[in-house]
Order: C-alpha cells, then structure tokens, then sequence
C-alpha cells in the first residue's frame, strides 16, 4: 500500500504542473491592453540599417567535393610504380603504349604522315669539324661504308614513333691486310682492331630493363619473338647458329626446352646505346610522344565505322501511303489497305495506282547531311592536329602557321641533338680510342631552313662574285647554309687557284683572265677591254682642250691605287644582314603593326641602303629610328664619293656603301 500511495503522489505532482501553467496562461490572456503595449514600448530598441537581414539561401551542390574528379587522369599510364599508397590504376603498361602506338602508325594515315614528315626533316647529311684531316676522312668512309643515312632514318623514326631508342653494334675484326691499309692511309697506331659493321635498331616493345635505384645504368633484356625462337631452335644458316653458339649457356638451355616461351636475353652494356624522348632519370623507359592523341584517333575511328554503318542503309528508302480521312468524315477502310499492302507486295503485278482524294504516297528519304556531315569531326581533328603538333596539315593563317613552324623545328633540332650527343659521338670517341687517333672529329647536321632567306643568299653570291668563296663553297652554302672553316677556306682556295692557273673558271663579262692561263699562250690577259686611241669616228667638232694630270695623279690612277679590305667586306656584309632586322622591328614599333609586308620589308632594304650610305658602321643601330622617320641623305660628300665608286666599279649603290667603308 504504501508503494501505491507513493505512486499515487507522484501523479497527482505530474498532473498538477499543466493546471498550474494553464492558469497562467489564462492570466496572461486577460492583461490589460494598455500594459501590454507598455511592455511593447519599453523593450522596442530603434530599427537602424546595420540590423537589417535578407534571407539568403545556399546550394549544397557547392560544397561537394567529388572524389573522383580526377579519375581520367589517374587512370593514365605511368611507366613505373608508385609507392607509399599511390596506386597505378591504368589497365596499359609501357609495353602496351608502345605497340599502340606502333600500330597507329601502321593504320591511320595523319599519325603516320606526321612521324614521317618529322623524320624526313630530320635526316640530312653530316659534315665534321676538328681532329686531324686524316680522322675526318676516316670517319666519313666508315660511315659511309656503314650507311648512316639508313641508320638515321630508322633512329628517327623510331624516336618519334616510340620514343625509346635501343641501337645494338655489331663488330667484326678486321683482317691483317685491311689494318695496314688503314694504318697507312689514316695513320692509325692500333694492330688489332674491333670496328662496327653494322647498327640495327631493336624494337622497345622486346626490351625490359632492370636496374638500380635511378634506371640511368641498367641491365637490358631481349624477349625473343616466336620467329626467332624458331629460327634459333632449328638453325638454318651460319649466321643462326654463330648467334646461338655466343649465347649464355643458360640462354641456350631456355632455348632448348620448348616449354619455355618466355625467354630473356642479356644484352651487353657496351654494344646497347638507348636514347629516350625526354625521359626523366626515375623513369625506367620513356612514354612515346604520339601517345596521349590515340584516344582522339581511336574516337575519330569509331565515328567513321558509324558513319560507314549508316551509309550501308542510306539506299534505302522508304514509301509513305497514308489513306483515309478523319473517323467522322469516313474513317479508313481496312479492305483498301488490304488491297494497297498487297499490290506492292506482289512483284508480278505493274505498280498503278488508281485513287480518290483520301490516297497520299510520299517516299520519306533520310537526310543525309545531318547524319554524314563533317562538324562532328571538327572537335577530334583539332585535337589531333594539336597533339601531333601537325604544321602541313592545319589550315590556319599564316602568322599563327609561322610560329608553329618554329615550335617544330625547335623538336627537329632536339631530336638532332640526342642522335649526335648520345648516340654518334661517343661512337666517334670510342672508334677514335680504338684506331690511336689523338684527337677525334666533331659531327654537325646541315642545317635546315624553311623560310625563304632572300638577304642571305645575296651575300653569298657577292662572296662568290668577291671570291671570298669558291664555287663549290657558295653552292653549298646556299643549299645548306654551312659555310667553311679557315682550314678548309684556305684548302679549297688552292684547288682554285690551280684551276684558275688551267685556265678553269675564267669570267665571260669583265674582269681578266688568269695570266698563266695556258690558253692564252702565256701572254697575260688584259684587265679591261681593248679601247680606241682618239675620239670615236664622225665626230665633226674639233677637240678644244688637252686636259693631262701629272703622272699618278689621274682618276685612273687614284682608282688603281684604291684597295678594298675583303675581311671588312665580309664583316660589313654581314652587319649589313643583321641590320635589316633592327629596321624591321623599328618599322613595326613605329606604324603599331605586327607583321611588315612584302612591300613594307622592300622598304626595310631601301632604308638599310640609306644608313649604310650615310653614316659608320658604329653608329648605323643607334640611327636606325631617325632613318625610319626620316629616310633620307643627310651627307652629301659621302653620297658622292659613293656614286663615284658606283659609276667606277658598275655595282649598285648598296655595294659601292660596302667598298666605300671597306677601304684598307
């Protein structure tokens, strides 16, 4: 009992609170009006502009973070494996990208084109500078011999194709009689002799690598192919047995077991050279070039298989018959679409077809512009063509076209140079060591232009005219741009000479011939041409005066005396050339223009006349600006001794400019 009134108490207090609050309430409703409003009154504070709030509203949309909003790019190929919880998420290896790539090459015609078009502007010949003239000679016959221009073709290709190169050496030992005739031919100081014969390029898809902690010396592997296992478990010729004899003999052993078809061959250090497109240290291998535009390619692909899908149904086109009208004004008879569905069905009855009004036949063609145009490839063309880095194949202005070309030729010279730094010359320095050569040739590529230098190949003809260079020098200045060393100057100014002395390379139109020239009967040739004593016949006018200058002081005289300086032809030539691009970009400076004009750069030419007329050459950059205002002569002595010169000698006003400052 007492437990019960416990509880009994315990509802009462529960039930008592809400009574009490009610009661409350009741009181608070029957206050006064006018106490209410005096309690509004007195807690009411001013309402200024500080406290005024406008309800605002967020999207949580902006506060979302995805975690995968990388995903495309952390699914990208990496050559090597992360650590520390980086995972590589790629399904692709390197092996794999490069065997993509191999295979664009061999199916798409842009990717190929453009691997190409890289390759071929990158082979041309190469010339040597330094070592003895012996060593050069020697270095152009072995590689002659070798054939380096195919050696090139291939590196290159590769290079761009796949981007790891791995050239293996094949040496033989040179016979008695071939070492004592280069011992006397070249000078070499070595009996025995070990030379390259051979340089093949090996497939990078066939190659692993296992290396230390940095990739930069590592251990190369061969996997051989199912051909060349083939070929090597059942030797056919010499050669494939000489091959399997020099194998490891656990190499061999693989090789007998025609279970394994994995097998790895160890590649010597000192015969592989491998040369990467840009390639980092902790890289084992390089990612090919053309890489990241395969998907591009392979979008393009799949949208051409659709459009060949649809163009394979385009023929056939379909015949609309509607008949009948509305259900309240007849409706569709059912007998008369029987009856139409069953006479073009039936092919042995003639299609007439006789109608009333509610009839209407109609073919429904597709319209094949908007599902075989051309805009939904514009996006992947563009893409493609950025990647490859195309300059031949994008129709853009020719401002853009031209920055783009040198973008391209900075890659060709690149490329260029990892083939002689990494791969030539340490082969010339290693055959150097070999042969006892004290010291070693440098290689060089032509150079390679494609603008059209219009002021370069004018000096190089007047160097020809000034025979500052010979005739076979000038040529192959203006086709490679390469011009000759001192040595080689003085060399090739012999060989002239002597064929000048033949009677060779005599001018047809002024000047003389040689004056041992042995077609003349070894008379020496007259300078000038022969001139007429007295005054030309039917002159009706008698002579009035008899003007003599004492001996050497005649204007012919003061001619002969003048000498020119062909070392400051040359020198003032070349300033000249480089003077042109400061009043070019004076000239764009001051009409606010960002490319001259034909006409605008034969003005450029008109105003480096003027300078070079009028003023030394120190001080021909600091007027350029007052010539670009103003082009015209401001000293008239000077400009009257050039024209002297000008009429004397029969050349322009430009290269009398020349002389006229290149007086010794």
């Amino acid at each position: 009992m007492k437990k019960g009134q416990k509880e009994t108490k315990v509802t009462k207090a529960t039930t008592a609170k809400p009574k009490t609050a009610a009661k409350k309430a009741a009181s608070a409703k029957v206050a006064p009006k006018k106490e209410i409003k005096e309690i509004a009154a007195s807690s009411a504070s001013p309402l200024t502009a500080n406290e005024t709030r406008a309800s605002t509203r967020r999207n949580a949309a902006a506060d979302i973070h995805r975690t995968d909003r990388f995903k495309n790019i952390s699914d990208g190929v990496i050559p090597f494996k992360y650590t520390y919880g980086v995972s590589n998420k790629s399904n692709l290896n390197i092996r794999d990208t490069v065997v993509l790539c191999q295979k664009a090459y061999y199916n798409f015609a842009v990717f190929r084109n453009t691997i190409d078009m890289m390759t071929e502007f990158s082979t041309s010949d190469i010339y040597y500078r330094g070592g003895s003239k012996k060593s050069r000679e020697f270095f152009e016959a072995l590689f002659g011999k070798i054939g380096l221009w195919s050696v090139m073709d291939k590196f290159f290709r590769e290079y761009y194709r796949s981007g790891n190169v791995f050239v293996y050496r094949f040496d033989a030992l040179l016979k008695d009689s071939d070492v004592k005739k280069i011992t006397k031919t070249f000078g070499s100081s070595r009996s025995e002799k070990h030379l390259p014969v051979r340089y093949t390029i090996l497939n990078p898809a066939d190659i692993q690598i296992q290396g230390g902690l940095n990739f930069v010396n590592g251990l190369y592997y061969k996997i051989l192919t199912d051909y060349e296992l083939a070929r090597l478990r059942n030797p056919r010729t010499e050669e494939d047995a000489e091959v399997l004899s020099t194998l490891p003999s656990s190499v061999r052993e693989q090789i007998k077991n025609t279970k394994s078809n994995l097998i790895l061959v160890p590649l010597s250090s000192d015969k592989i050279n491998a040369v990467f497109y840009k390639k980092q240290d902790y890289e084992p291998f390089s990612v090919p070039m053309g890489y990241p535009v395969l998907e591009d390619i392979n979008w393009k692909a799949e949208m051409k298989k659709m459009d060949m899908a649809v163009a394979r149904t385009m023929q056939q086109a379909i015949l609309l018959i509607t008949m009948g009208t509305e259900p309240d004004k007849g409706g569709v008879n059912q007998k008369n679409l029987a009856a139409m569905q069953t006479l073009f069905t039936n092919e042995s009855v003639g299609r007439v077809l006789i109608a009333d009004y509610t009839t209407k036949a109609e073919f429904v063609i597709p319209e094949i512009g908007n599902l075989l145009g051309p805009e939904k490839y514009e996006v992947v063309d563009r893409d493609i063509q950025s990647g490859l880095q195309n300059i031949l194949l994008s129709g853009e202005k020719f401002s853009n076209q031209s920055i783009k070309i040198d973008v391209f030729m900075a890659r060709l010279r690149q490329a260029r140079e990892s083939f002689i730094n990494e791969f030539l010359l340490p082969e010339i320095k290693r055959v150097s060591q070999i042969m006892g050569f004290k010291n070693y040739p440098t290689p060089y590529f032509e150079h390679i232009c494609l603008s059209d230098d219009a002021t370069k190949s004018r000096v190089i003809n007047r160097l020809i005219e000034l025979g500052i260079l010979t005739a076979e020098e000038g040529l192959t200045a203006i086709d490679s741009g390469r011009l000759p060393t001192q040595e080689e100057s003085e060399e090739s100014q012999k060989r002239f000479r002597k064929l000048k002395e033949s009677g060779l390379y005599e001018p047809l139109v002024g000047g003389g011939a040689h004056p041992h020239n042995p077609n003349l009967g070894g008379q020496p040739a007259p300078r000038k041409g022969p001139q007429e004593n007295g005054r030309p016949p039917g002159t009706g006018v008698p002579k009035e005066t008899n003007k003599v200058s004492p001996i050497g002081e005649g204007e012919q005289s003061k001619a002969e005396k003048e000498g020119y300086s062909l070392q400051k032809i040359s020198t003032n030539m070349v300033s000249a050339n480089s003077l042109v691009k400061s009043v070019e970009v004076s000239l764009r400076k001051y009409h606010k223009i960002k490319r001259l004009s034909k006409r605008q750069k034969s003005i450029a030419h008109d105003i480096v006349g003027v300078i070079i007329a009028n003023e030394e050459p120190q001080n021909w950059r600091k007027s350029v600006d007052k010539y670009v205002k103003k082009p015209v002569d401001t000293n008239d002595e000077r400009i009257s001794k050039i024209r002297e010169i000008s009429a004397r000698h029969q050349v322009d006003e430009y290269l009398a400019s020349i002389l006229y400052i290149s007086k010794v």
